[in-house]
């Protein structure tokens, strides 16, 4: 894919995702008084919000990081971001070339009956979960940590929202799939299934 072509599709990603978050966060955040902004452990702490890009096959996450440049919201202003890069492997379809990839895809162009790497989304799942965790524990309520993704990023995003065992605020998917076979829609959990 071409640099322009990338740039393009990361641009309309960044233009989408921002408005379909501010709007999220617009209905689920109240502005702090001006006294909780002084304060870490009042209003203004609870409200923060997480946002969690995951970037496609062979990108990085710091090649990502300008797209934040477009969520200039009053809303996002108390967000945190994290940009994550894939570790490098070895990736089937691109003939065993290591490169980042969150998990192996077998074969390009997928069909509803191509190979599915189960085992390997649910490993990338988990570190995401580990990353939602983190931010959690930290003080941010799961109504407001976003995941959002771009191909193999957008799939990735998709299996974590939908396999994380509490409601999250969203995902947001641009050119993603669904990573796995039926046998995986049973491990959604009700509490999942209400994300928007």
């Amino acid at each position: 894919m071409s640099s322009l072509v990338r740039f393009l599709f990361s641009l309309a990603a960044a233009i989408a995702a921002a408005s379909l978050l501010a709007a999220s966060l617009r209905r689920r955040v109240q502005p702090p008084r001006l006294p909780d902004l002084f304060n870490p452990g009042t209003m203004a702490a609870r409200n923060r919000s997480f946002v969690l890009w995951l970037h496609g096959l062979g990108d990085s996450g710091p090649a990502n990081e300008p797209i934040r440049n477009f969520f200039t919201a009053p809303e996002f202003r108390l967000t945190k971001w994290a940009f994550p890069s894939a570790p490098n492997a070895p990736v089937s379809c691109n003939h065993g070339a290591v490169m980042p990839s969150w998990f192996d895809i077998h074969e390009l162009p997928m069909s509803p009956g191509s190979p599915q790497d189960e085992g390997g989304v649910l490993k990338a799942v988990e570190n995401v979960h580990a990353m939602i965790d983190r931010e959690v524990a930290a003080g941010i309520h799961p109504d407001n940590i976003f995941v959002c993704g771009f191909s193999q990023g957008g799939a990735l995003t998709l299996a974590s929202v939908l396999l994380y065992p509490k409601k999250l605020g969203g995902g947001a998917v641009f050119s993603g799939w669904v990573p796995f076979g039926s046998s995986v829609i049973e491990r959604v959990s009700a509490e999942a299934r209400k994300v928007m």
